[in-house]
């Protein structure tokens, strides 16, 4: 049954809104109450075939529109977010659980984006190089890199597409995106602020359904030439196996495992404070979100006190309602993976100080969880629990942190407290990250590279690197001609 104040939901295919008429569906859950909210529909293979034809049609199309054209009608679009951000947060709260003010400030934060990829557009400059020989210049131009293929994760469900439509469409290029199916609507709000500001028919499409066959209908076609993941390792490489068969361009941004760092001369209260708000945001769903807590000896104890305090304040409940900081895991699996993880730490002879056990048997709710002194072998030391846990060791000396901190294949953030000069310039070095933070939590700004190495992926989404991996580079010598030669 439809939820009165969540709308219906379409696949969008050269400018047109598609229901679930003729189509299968799959239900969308509310994981505060469990209620079904909507019904999904299914792309079918005719369905993918259209969204390419339409892709590439808007491709020809787009790219020949200026990058004035294109930042006024992003422009209007970042607009047209920040008047529904109200209507945008609320959507993404029913569907996803994060709390509504969250929600909304996203919405927001993504008409940032829009804004500043329309603008960094109008920058995609090319550079003419001196040339040996007379009369010749040496040009080196920047292109849009064709059609786009999009898959984009539920845990920011509109901060995540907004980053690789705003660029993309900056860049030039057209668009396939498949948000995932358990948090459509919000994704579907910023591609109706899109068409509602402008966009060419074709340059934008949206599908959902089962992933394993989107993506490999998608990424087979030569009409596709990008392709842009958020998610898993494991989904990660397994696409990135598909694209290599038509050498198609990636970014993946996967998984990570973020170990932080707090020596005995940090700011104990800064530390916390930081580290709590950034652990238990959206209910620790988040690639970045610190997990692995290396504290020297010396302030061990202490930090986890003042962090468990911090911890055990939130209110944790339905994100509509007033004064609550965290919100339900995304879905029954989180659940599980939780109780699974806590219960093999405990195990092997970790202490739950704070939390540990499920929120009643209503919603995806979870306490906020600490577990102290967890041995290198426990699984949540070595897999990444997309939850709200913190962990915790202790250590004693500068080299010996960094090689646990370092010692997973993961290499997408990492966080660092000090009081000394010389150290934070030694453990900023010292991390195989994409993004270190040092008495610093905010790794996310349109304005900034978001991306990570080794296993959590390559490529970066954000900063001026975001709009490169959406443009190809192109050499062109020009030589006099015969009539400049008489």
């Amino acid at each position: 049954m439809q939820a009165e104040s969540y709308p219906a939901l379409h696949l969008f295919i050269g400018g047109e809104w598609l229901g679930a008429e003729g189509r299968d569906s799959l239900p969308v859950t509310d994981p505060a109450t469990d209620a079904v909210l909507g019904a999904l529909p299914v792309a079918t293979p005719a369905d993918l075939d259209a969204a390419l034809d339409a892709a590439a049609e808007g491709f020809r199309v787009w790219r020949a529109v200026s990058a004035f054209e294109r930042a006024r009608i992003l422009y209007r679009a970042a607009d047209l977010m920040r008047e529904r951000a109200r209507h945008i947060g609320h959507v993404t709260t029913l569907e996803q659980g994060k709390p509504l003010s969250d929600s909304v400030a996203e919405a927001e934060a993504c008409a940032d984006i829009f804004d500043w990829f329309a603008e960094e557009g109008r920058r995609a400059y090319g550079r003419i190089v001196p040339s040996k020989f007379p009369r010749v210049r040496n040009l080196v131009v920047k292109e849009p890199v064709g059609p786009v293929a999009a898959f984009t994760p539920w845990n920011f469900p509109i901060t995540i597409p907004s980053r690789k439509l705003a660029a993309a469409l900056a860049a030039g290029c057209s668009v396939i995106i498949k948000p995932a199916e358990e948090t459509p609507a919000g994704c579907l709000e910023l591609v109706r602020a899109l068409d509602d500001a402008g966009l060419p028919k074709g340059v934008l499409n949206v599908v959902f359904g089962h992933p394993a066959q989107i993506s490999e209908h998608l990424i087979a076609s030569p009409v596709i030439r990008k392709l842009s993941f958020t998610g898993s390792t494991a989904v990660g490489k397994h696409l990135s196996r598909l694209a290599a068969d038509n050498l198609t361009k990636t970014t993946m941004e996967l998984g990570g495992h973020a170990p932080v760092i707090v020596f005995d001369d940090a700011d104990l209260d800064q530390a916390a404070m930081m580290m709590a708000r950034s652990k238990f945001r959206n209910a620790g769903q988040i690639c970045i979100t610190p997990t692995r807590f290396y504290l020297h000896d010396a302030i061990h104890d202490e930090f986890v006190a003042r962090f468990t305090r911090i911890a055990e304040g939130l209110k944790v409940g339905n994100g509509l309602e007033a004064g609550v900081a965290m919100g339900p895991l995304a879905n029954p699996r989180r659940v599980e993976a939780m109780e699974s993880f806590i219960g093999d730490a405990c195990e092997r002879g970790a202490a739950c100080v704070s939390g540990g056990a499920r929120i009643g048997n209503v919603g995806n709710f979870w306490r906020p969880t600490v577990l102290a002194d967890v041995p290198t072998e426990a699984r949540v030391m070595n897999e990444e629990p997309f939850g709200p846990l913190a962990v915790t060791q202790r250590f004693a000396r500068f080299d010996e942190v960094v090689e646990q901190a370092n010692r997973l294949p993961y290499g997408l953030s990492a966080y660092a407290f000090t009081g000394s000069a010389a150290r934070i310039a030694a453990v900023g070095e010292a991390l195989e990250a994409g993004m270190v933070g040092i008495n610093h939590a905010i790794l996310t700004g349109p304005e900034t590279p978001f991306g990570g190495i080794k296993e959590s992926g390559h490529g970066s989404e954000g900063g001026i690197e975001g709009l490169e991996g959406f443009l190809n580079t192109k050499y062109i010598a020009e030589g006099p001609g015969p009539a400049a030669l008489d």
